[in-house]
This record gives structure tokens, C-alpha cells and sequence, in this order.
């Protein structure tokens, strides 16, 4: 389905979700102005097969400044971030989880366990917070979204935590260097897409409604 197609959908569902107001449906009000927000949540998706280059390092700095302007309880900023565009390092890992899966080696195209992406975002929280790792899910969702806004495609990999904290992952979790008392919570894949992205599962609406 087109993206756009998509985008005016949303909008209709919204205005009928919502019912028409004067002071919101107003048929002069310029709709444009929220388009590029409304696209990006709309159109990204996981991506889980990448080009081989490193999303720039510029580009990467962007999307890590829109993670940290994410909202989080009483400001207290609990996450970590660690992003690592180094080849060996992200095969040395590979290696490992090969190791533990073999399997792994069957998936068409296999090139890296990180869903062959280039860049990889490491997130962590305090062991011991109450909200860190809901404030760190906002803080991921910020990342994937501004990535998607440039063109770059992203993944969130749960299955790569178990890997790093195991005995042989040790080294390599000692390079990425967390604060005392942290853990991993999720790794996030990045990368230019190097294949179509794929359409979206169909979504339950009846699952949000106002309560009158």
C-alpha cells in the first residue's frame, strides 16, 4: 500500500475516532503541518537486512540526540547507550552467538547476528530503577523513529541480551563499559535498508476508544 494512501487513512481514522469539532476539524486548518510526523510513525517498520556501510556518524549523532530529549520520570535520564559501528567487534559477537545457535548460520543471506546491520545501539538501565526501562522504551522509540525520518532503518533485538551476558560475551560487554549497577535491556539494529521494507500486519483499533 502506498505510504501516502496510508497517511490519509490515518487521518480519516482519526478525525472518526476522535468525532468533528470546531475547534479541531476545522476544514481550513492545514494538515501539512503534521504529514512528516504522522508519515514517519506510519510508514517505519523493523528492518532486518541492511547495506554493509556504517550509517554516518553524523546522522548517528542526530538520532542519539533525539533518544535523549525523550521524556523520563522526574527527568532522571535512566539509560545508557552505547553504539558500536566496529566490524569486529559486532562479528566477535556474531562468532559467539553462532556459537550458541548454529542455526543461526542458516538464515538466508546471514552475514552478522545483529540482522546483518552495520550499526548497532547498545540501551541499559539501572538494575534498580522503577521506570528505566519504560524511559528507556521511549528513548528507543525516539532513535527508530528520527532514524526512519533520514532513511535509515532500525530493529529492535531483544534475542542479542542473552548472548552479551553470557561468559564468552564477557569481554565485549566490558568494551561497551556500563555504569555500575546497569544492565542490558535491548540492542537496536541500524542501517541503510538494503531491500524493500515490508507492509505493515493490519492493527486492531477496537482496542482504543474513549470511555464516555
Amino acid at each position: 500500500m502506498n505510504k501516502f494512501f496510508k497517511l490519509g487513512a490515518l487521518l480519516a481514522a482519526t478525525v472518526a475516532f476522535s468525532g468533528c469539532c470546531g475547534t479541531c476539524c476545522n476544514s481550513d486548518t492545514e494538515v501539512s503541518s503534521v504529514d512528516a510526523v504522522i508519515e514517519t510513525i506510519m510508514t517505519r517498520r523493523s528492518v532486518r537486512d541492511y547495506k554493509e556501510e556504517p550509517v554516518c556518524r553524523e546522522q548517528m549523532a542526530t538520532i542519539i540526540e533525539c533518544g535523549i530529549y525523550a521524556p523520563s520520570a522526574m527527568n532522571m535520564q535512566p539509560w545508557a547507550v552505547r553504539v558500536v559501528d566496529d566490524k569486529a567487534f559486532l562479528d566477535g559477537v556474531t562468532a559467539i552467538a553462532v556459537e550458541q545457535n548454529p542455526a543461526l548460520k542458516e538464515q538466508p543471506g546471514f552475514r552478522n547476528f545483529f540482522r546483518n546491520a552495520p550499526t548497532v545501539a547498545f540501551i541499559a538501565c539501572p538494575e534498580e530503577s522503577y521506570s528505566g526501562e519504560y524511559d528507556s522504551g521511549l528513548l528507543s522509540e525516539n532513535m527508530m523513529l528520527s532514524a526512519w525520518s533520514m532513511g535509515i532503518g532500525s530493529c529492535c533485538l531483544g534475542s542479542v541480551v542473552p548472548v552479551m551476558n553470557s561468559e564468552a560475551a564477557k569481554p565485549y560487554m566490558e568494551r561497551l563499559a556500563l555504569p555500575e549497577g546497569y544492565k542490558l535491556l535491548v540492542a537496536i539494529a541500524f542501517g541503510y535498508p538494503a531491500g524493500d521494507v515490508p507492509e505493515a500486519p493490519a492493527r486492531d483499533a477496537s482496542k482504543a476508544y474513549y470511555v464516555e
